[in-house]
């Protein structure tokens, strides 16, 4: 499952995006892990995560991965490691499993909700983060 990847390859960057406290972030490692360079604001490093993988529809209507279907990732350096905080974009079967997974790993679930009513197959997003 396209979740299982992303949430995988986030787990990786993370690790990468932990450093000791004398050395620097190299964000070129979790650009290269993630696939894609970050969009950088101040400290942050922003990923996208649209869900391309789906097929959703609202009535009919095809949504478009950058409509209602992207997940992020944002890190911010602190204290010689980063925090992390985003939106991944899940199906009904894919909620528990990740969510087992991100407890597992230390990361605090914030919400888990729905943007589209009427959507085919049924899409939810769930919040988390990871403080350091």
């Amino acid at each position: 499952m396209r979740a299982f990847q992303m949430l995988a390859t986030c787990g990786v960057a993370l690790a990468i995006a932990t450093a000791t406290d004398a050395q620097e972030i190299d964000w070129k490692k979790v650009d290269a892990t993630l696939g894609k360079t970050g969009a950088v604001s101040g400290e942050v490093h922003r990923y996208g995560l649209p869900r391309s993988d789906l097929q959703v529809t609202v009535d009919g209507v095809a949504i478009k991965p950058a409509l209602a279907l992207g997940g992020w990732a944002a890190f911010v350096p602190m204290r010689g490691e980063a925090m992390v905080m985003g939106d991944l974009v899940l199906l009904e079967t894919e909620i528990n499993p990740v969510m087992a997974k991100l407890l597992e790993g230390g990361v605090e679930i914030t919400a888990v909700h729905n943007h589209l009513l009427r959507a085919n197959p049924e899409t939810f997003y769930m919040q988390y983060r990871r403080p350091r």
